[in-house]
């Protein structure tokens, strides 16, 4: 990739982080933001566009790169301190070994993900409460909260996503996700051109019959017949009209009466017409 590409590929990851942190108020005056660093190319572009934004920005915080060593076997220890020292980046290396945990409880063969997460996310929320991070930043991007929908959707009979922002279970951490507006091939290209050194997760990564590399699977083979799929899929996220959906703890269906039709902002009308064609 030429010289001017990586520059317009950086200000375009840039502009969307900077997009999706200001639509979600997830930055403040005075942050201490951990940003979760875990050696894979979501992480590290995260940890650089936080790094660019933070000398622009309107608003002054401060960051502290974490990452958290599972003890997995063969887990390179001097990668992650030698690029952040290289970086000068103030950062905490936290070691647990959940790796071991993890192996023990779960019988070959099963999904890891479910018991690896809940354990590395109450480590890394006790972290933040340690150094005094006032919230807890995530490399998740638009392809994953799309993965994710339809994951819920699929295995769960659930309608929903990871969020922009949330408040921890934990109750004392605020989690963001600031690319959250960021196609994961953008990634991918940037941290390919900006070398990073990626540490491949040999715990979770390398189980191949994951529901989430058949949801991603299935989304590859939706865009390359209709590409932006995914985009489209994303903004309507973002656009939900509550009395158009089945959920009667979000609308009042049963006290829906003609009296009250000044009220919706749709009426019968589920679909335009001009796009989808007369439905016979």
């Amino acid at each position: 990739m030429k010289t001017d590409q990586l520059n317009r590929l950086n200000k375009r990851l840039r502009r969307k982080a900077g997009e999706a942190i200001a639509d979600y108020g997830m930055i403040a005056e005075g942050d201490k933001i951990m940003v979760c660093l875990s050696g894979g190319k979501d992480s590290y572009t995260m940890l650089d566009l936080l790094l660019g934004l933070q000398r622009s920005a309107p608003v002054n915080f401060s960051l502290v790169a974490v990452n958290l060593d599972q003890k997995q076997p063969g887990f390179p220890e001097h990668v992650l301190p030698e690029y952040l020292d290289k970086l000068g980046v103030e950062y905490r290396i936290v070691e647990k070994d959940t790796y071991r945990i993890v192996k023990d409880r779960i019988p070959e063969g099963k999904t890891m993900c479910s018991l690896c997460s809940r354990l590395r996310r109450g480590t890394l929320y006790g972290t933040a409460q340690e150094i005094g991070a006032t919230k807890i930043a995530l490399g998740h991007h638009m392809d994953d909260l799309v993965e994710t929908m339809f994951l819920n959707m699929f295995h769960g009979s659930r309608l929903k996503t990871m969020p922009p922002k949330l408040i921890s279970d934990d109750k004392k951490n605020i989690v963001i996700r600031p690319l959250v507006y960021c196609r994961e091939r953008d990634i991918a290209r940037f941290a390919k051109e900006r070398q990073y050194p990626i540490i491949p997760c040999t715990l979770c990564g390398s189980q191949p019959n994951l529901e989430r590399v058949q949801i991603k699977k299935m989304l590859r083979e939706w865009e390359r017949e209709s590409p932006n799929r995914v985009v489209s899929i994303f903004k309507s996220m973002q656009r939900v009209t509550r009395s158009h959906m089945l959920d009667t703890d979000l609308y009042d269906f049963a006290g829906l009466t003609i009296d009250r039709a000044d009220e919706l902002t749709e009426l019968d009308i589920a679909f335009d017409p001009p796009q989808l064609g007369a439905v016979g």
